[in-house]
């Protein structure tokens, strides 16, 4: 005859074998941490440089010309035409770069400059071509 297991025992024997999982669990993350703790250094025992070392500089707008256009920035990285853009007189500029870069039709630009819509599209046509015009010359 078998023994008969009470409720009790079952929750005792239950209760030991998760209190020894979760002390072994326990031990494993302490001696986690105690390796991890001397492979990895924190950013502020480092020296200056070991930091420059682990660095990367941002080059992106390095090279970029940047013109302002009604307080929006527009950043050009061709210096062929950011020379030919410069070389423009400011209302032409600015025509051209709300047209190309912000892709603003003649009638917005119109709108925000206080322009009629034919002195807009007639400025951007003309603009286009001296720029056409300059481009060719520098090549």
């Amino acid at each position: 005859m078998k023994p008969r297991i009470s409720e009790q025992d079952v929750e005792r024997v239950f209760d030991r074998y998760c209190k020894k999982v979760l002390k072994e669990k326990n031990i494993d993350l302490q001696r986690e941490a105690i390796r991890r703790g001397e492979r990895e250094v924190t950013f502020s025992a480092l020296s200056t440089r070991e930091l420059a070392e682990l660095a990367v500089m941002d080059e992106y707008f390095k090279d970029a010309y940047i013109f302002d256009v009604h307080g929006e920035s527009v950043s050009v990285t061709d210096s062929d035409l950011a020379e030919a853009l410069n070389a423009l007189a400011a209302d032409k500029r600015e025509i051209v770069l709300m047209s190309f870069f912000f892709d603003m039709s003649d009638r917005e630009i119109a709108e925000r400059l206080n322009m009629a819509r034919r002195t807009v599209a007639q400025k951007r046509t003309n603009t286009i071509k001296a720029l056409k015009k300059l481009m060719e010359s520098e090549e």
